[in-house]
């Protein structure tokens, strides 16, 4: 590797750490790292670090130690060049007198993407991009698929024994994994948009769906899926600060008048309780999978986590709609009797099967945390 090639993987790899200081508070924006650098010294850093403030490269513009003309800047995406809720990151690195601009990949957000090169480009700074390209795109991945497919990133949690059980016949399940493993699963939930789940674990465990850990972050979206609007208004989850959203079927009155009426009334004592409701297409008696990432994606979410039970899990992994599994297996058995991880009622032979490849295998505490995706 060329001697300018190894310095800008060194520096990039700097602006990709610093990034990752955002990984709990930037939605819905992206994270973002910038390093700058002149005679071969890093003169000033940054990190966008939450939506509405500074984005990284004005962070490391105000944090530097020394004049910025000639300097180079090392970005993990590609400056902005359009008004929101800041100005143009470009044209403040223009003003700056930056003479380079190094960037990991470009940004997928359409009201961006190649504008922000070619502003710097035309005020004659040099641009190169694709430098650790791989590692901006799995720190963004919400995001990018947000902007290119219209739905957020989505991956599930599972807990479950050695015999692939998640509770045992009677519902219980606390706890079948390690201390260890469930702090792991607050860093989940802290990393994501929103934390996804069905009506029956809500009835079932009455989750509060909080992210705890001993750092800064922006709690997620909690997001129920409740075809019929089953949801007790005194659920622990709709006392709590942040937002709750609540996703029901469109009803009909072609049928029944009163159903109708009777669900006008219980999604007016919800939303008095602080819950949003929306009603989405329903398929086959149940909301529409798909409608419901597009939903998500229109208010602007990047990563689900999906914490749920072996029906909404079964039916998401059915229509293709989970990108990610993060399984913690205990060394437990609980039995023939235990309930699955997956509800897939049509699949009868081994030739239908859905098959997972590894992408991580490693030890947290006294469980087996796997990460896998289909093949």
């Amino acid at each position: 590797m060329p001697a300018q090639d190894q310095l800008d993987a060194f520096y990039m790899a700097r602006a990709i750490y610093l990034a990752k200081k955002g990984l709990y508070t930037t939605d819905p924006n992206p994270r973002v790292g910038c390093v700058l650098v002149k005679d071969g010294r890093i003169i000033g850093e940054g990190w966008h670090k939450q939506a509405g403030l500074p984005h990284a490269e004005v962070e490391a513009l105000n944090n530097t130690t020394e004049d910025t003309n000639g300097a180079t800047a090392y970005v993990t995406l590609e400056p902005c060049s359009h008004h929101g809720r800041t100005p143009p990151c470009c044209e403040t690195l223009v003003k700056a007198g930056i003479k380079r601009v190094v960037a990991a990949m470009q940004d997928p957000n359409p009201k961006v993407s190649g504008n922000g090169f070619a502003c710097l480009k035309a005020a004659g700074i040099e641009v190169s991009c694709g430098v650790l390209e791989e590692d901006a795109r799995v720190l963004n991945r919400g995001f990018i698929m947000r902007m290119t497919e219209n739905r957020p990133f989505v991956r599930s949690k599972l807990a479950m024994s050695l015999d692939g059980r998640t509770a045992m016949a009677s519902g219980e399940s606390q706890w079948i994994t390690s201390p260890e493993a469930r702090a792991d699963v607050h860093r989940l939930r802290a990393e994501s948009s929103a934390i996804l789940t069905g009506i029956n674990t809500v009835l079932a465990d009455d989750p509060s769906l909080t992210a705890r850990i001993d750092k800064e972050v922006v709690q997620p979206i909690r997001v129920v899926l409740d075809s019929h609007l089953q949801i007790p208004t005194n659920a622990k989850m709709l006392g709590l600060t942040g937002r709750t959203i609540i996703l029901t079927c469109k009803q009909s009155n072609a049928v029944c008048p009163e159903l109708v009426e009777g669900h006008k009334d219980k999604l007016q004592k919800l939303q008095n309780v602080g819950a949003e409701v929306y009603q989405l297409p329903e398929k086959q008696g149940r909301l529409d999978l798909a409608e419901v990432m597009k939903f998500l994606a229109g208010q602007e979410i990047n990563e689900v986590l999906v914490e749920a039970g072996a029906v909404l899990n079964g039916a998401l992994l059915a229509e293709n709609l989970m990108d990610e599994w993060v399984i913690y297996m205990a060394a437990k058995i609980l039995g023939d009797q235990g309930r699955g991880l997956f509800h897939l009622p049509g699949l009868d032979k081994l030739s239908g099967s859905k098959e997972m490849k590894f992408k991580d295998v490693r030890r947290v505490g006294q469980d087996i945390k796997i990460i896998g995706a289909l093949r």
